[in-house]
């Protein structure tokens, strides 16, 4: 078995069929992949879920300024401002998912999840997630698998790298992966898990990857935030048995149609979108001088 399942309809089949919760062939894949037992690998996400909220930790605590000077503690800012937009647990979910981006951003440590493009989107919601629905671990863990579940059908329908699909393969994949776990870890249906992914991917799809500089800065850290604000809107609609009309095997398969047809320039190249603007092309210019200075430093002391 190359991969999971070809399909959505598959995973949902063999989980009726075979009376299955959502994660348990997953947690299958995962066993026959690589040949670990089911307490090894529950130890690896308990310590991949650990990675996340410690990301989330240091990028609300510690100084996160990148070394283009484009990432200045935004996280910070967002977690201590005193004007809640909605609620102060909608605050907390954007300064999270920013927090642990930022991280990734400033060379720290984080989960690729399924990117480190999109390291913010998954610690984001989850640790939220967890926090007010006083979740235990062993649920959260669950819920990653079922994203897990998810990013393998998305890789093989579509593509989860912004160089092939634009940034809808990679803050779109990890926002459906995290719509998929929420509705899960929240006791929802095989079909409404499925139905978040699908309105997730109606959200985002044809968002281009257009990174600054050709750093995964601007915009990739505030798109996290807001995939992140997008998989928990797509849960509880879903949750609503709200229904998305289009199925989510065809919602993936357009939004691998869109990435094929996505011009090159707006596929992680720096070449369009907010990278070719003039603040774009000058920050570009300012990153590829402190380059050049480094590198004579480096041959000067040789």
């Amino acid at each position: 078995m190359s991969l999971l399942f070809d399909s959505f309809e598959e995973w949902r089949t063999y989980c009726q069929e075979e009376d299955k919760p959502l994660f348990e062939p997953v947690l299958r894949y995962e066993r026959e992949q690589k040949g670990k037992s089911e307490e090894e690998i529950w130890n690896g996400l308990g310590k991949a879920y650990q990675v996340m909220k410690d990301a989330v930790q240091t990028g609300l605590t510690k100084e996160m300024n990148s070394y283009s000077g484009m990432i200045q503690g935004g996280a910070r800012k967002v977690a201590n401002h005193p004007v809640p937009v909605l609620s102060i647990e909608f605050q907390r979910l954007v300064a999270r998912a920013l927090a642990a981006k930022e991280v990734n951003s400033c060379m720290g440590k984080v989960v690729a999840a399924p990117t480190a493009g999109a390291s913010g989107i998954l610690p984001g919601t989850l640790v939220t997630l967890q926090e007010i629905h006083k979740l235990k671990d062993q649920t959260i863990l669950e819920g990653l698998l079922v994203g897990a579940g998810v990013a393998l059908i998305l890789e093989k329908r579509a593509s989860i790298a912004g160089a092939v699909g634009g940034c809808q393969a990679e803050t779109g994949s990890a926002a459906a992966m995290a719509s998929a776990a929420i509705v899960y870890a929240l006791g929802g249906t095989v079909d409404q898990a499925f139905n978040a992914v699908a309105i997730t991917i109606q959200c985002m799809l044809g968002l281009v990857c257009d990174p600054v500089a050709g750093l995964v800065e601007i915009p990739c850290v505030v798109r996290n935030a807001s995939a992140a604000a997008i998989a928990n809107s797509s849960a509880q609609i879903a949750l609503a048995d709200v229904s998305p009309v289009i199925p989510v095997d065809e919602c993936v398969d357009a939004m691998g149609e869109i990435g094929h047809s996505m011009e090159a320039k707006y596929k992680e190249t720096a070449e369009g979108g907010l990278a070719a603007t003039p603040t774009g092309q000058r920050i570009a210019r300012k990153v590829l001088i402190q380059d050049i200075e480094i590198m004579d430093d480096e041959v000067s002391e040789e």
